[in-house]
């Protein structure tokens, strides 16, 4: 066949594909437009209803939601375990039943007894009680969800939760070993010993005026930031201020502008008649507000611990509640009394040399300072500072030059300051530390 016939024949095959095709648009256009005129047909549910296909190829009047409606577009749901509420129980009677878990631990010759819930909250407000094995059942009489045993002698030893109405107790009892020393370290678990003031009678437990003896100030303190040389301020030489819930709201960049250089600030107590650890409500706005306004800062805890314990508690409370947040100056522990009515007013030199000691050791072994503040004249007669642990020494000693002989880091020379960004009094400080 010549190149003439071949360009003839393949001419012919290609608009024999082109009638084909045109003939089978013609056929389903003519099939759609039947369906869209036919009521029968729009019933149908493998159809499409009222449908015209656009120029650019989108359907008109297309239902875009409809796979909403077909079950099996989305795969079968799978219950996330991770993500499941813990629900309560329920009784024959359909009352609630909370499950109960027992935590127990030790930190000197006693057993502290935690009870909690299925969710990992205390439960308070129930009369619990719980036997160790061999020495005597325990009641909760205040109903705070913690049990404290004392004068335990070092061994092992099975606590078991008895029978309370409306709850599911362990069925076995959970082992706790009795240690014979105190180890000077943070108590894991201390949150759970933590109280918020809504929860205390504060006029019983935290005392807002608490006074130097009259021997240590007089008429010569100042009361405004101290007015030093420009050589003296460079030279190591800091201004500063200690705070708590009872200086209200700060203006910390005010107080930042006025010329202090850090803030001392007070992260809790020990309550001075329940003897519970309470957080102050405004630590947390006082350490991240200074922290903001680029003041230096360190914390202090008023104490009315009674014993070495007790102090590793309070220690281990302000670690907890420092977290992973940095600051500069040191911990202190606040050994002041607590104006005669304290739980701790009454103890001796030694006890509280003791309690001082102990505090600043659980401190230290958690990777920060630690130091003492107390006024000269409990430096003198309420403490052995010879027999302290190398604490810094934070006196209190308002007049213009401190009589104290001893050594001493840091000097609050009046609780009458005047500081702009603060409304009312507030305590005044010069820092020797040497905090750039």
């Amino acid at each position: 066949m010549g190149s003439k016939g071949k360009k003839i024949g393949i001419l012919l095959i290609l608009c024999s594909l082109l009638v084909v095709m045109a003939a089978v648009v013609l056929m389903n256009y003519n099939k759609l437009m039947d369906k869209g005129s036919n009521p029968a047909a729009s019933n149908n549910t493998d159809s499409v209803s009222h449908q015209i296909i656009e120029a650019d190829g989108k359907v008109h009047g297309a239902d875009l939601s409809a796979f909403m409606k077909d079950s099996d577009f989305f795969d079968a749901e799978v219950p996330n375990r991770s993500s499941q509420t813990t629900y309560d129980e329920v009784d024959e009677n359909g009352e609630s039943v909370r499950s109960l878990t027992v935590l127990a631990s030790s930190v000197e010759r006693d057993i502290r007894v935690k009870i909690v819930d299925d969710r990992g909250d205390m439960v308070s407000g129930e009369e619990f009680s719980v036997e160790i094995a061999d020495i005597g059942v325990y009641v909760d009489d205040d109903k705070d969800g913690v049990i404290m045993v004392s004068d335990i002698k070092p061994g092992e030893y099975e606590v078991s939760l008895n029978e309370q109405p409306g709850f599911k107790v362990p069925a076995s009892p959970v082992n706790v070993r009795v240690k014979s020393i105190v180890t000077y370290t943070v108590i894991d678990d201390i949150d759970l010993f933590v109280h918020d003031e809504s929860e205390v009678d504060i006029l019983k437990e935290d005392t807002k005026e608490k006074k130097i003896d009259s021997e240590d100030e007089d008429d010569t303190q100042y009361t405004a930031l101290l007015d030093m040389e420009k050589d003296e301020r460079e030279n190591a030489v800091k201004l500063g201020i200690d705070v708590s819930k009872w200086n209200g709201e700060i203006d910390w960049e005010v107080v930042k502008a006025e010329g202090v250089d850090f803030a001392i600030i007070r992260c809790g107590y020990r309550g001075s008649s329940s003897g519970w650890l309470i957080e102050d409500p405004y630590f947390y706005k006082n350490l991240t507000g200074a922290k903001k306004a680029g003041i230096k800062v360190g914390l202090y805890f008023f104490t009315q611990a009674t014993n070495i314990v007790e102090a590793v508690e309070e220690a281990s409370m302000v670690v907890s509640l420092l977290g992973d947040q940095e600051i500069d100056y040191p911990v202190y522990i606040d050994i002041e009394g607590a104006g005669g009515n304290g739980r701790a007013d009454g103890l001796d030199p030694a006890a509280r040399t003791a309690i001082a000691n102990a505090f600043c050791r659980t401190i230290r072994n958690a990777g920060l300072d630690a130091g003492v503040y107390s006024s000269r004249y409990w430096y003198y007669n309420n403490l052995n500072v010879d027999e302290m642990d190398s604490p810094k020494i934070w006196l209190a000693e308002y007049r213009d030059t401190p009589l104290y002989t001893g050594r001493y880091d840091m000097w609050q020379y009046t609780s009458s300051g005047s500081v702009a960004g603060i409304e009312g009094r507030v305590d005044l400080n010069v820092s020797y530390l040497g905090i750039e």
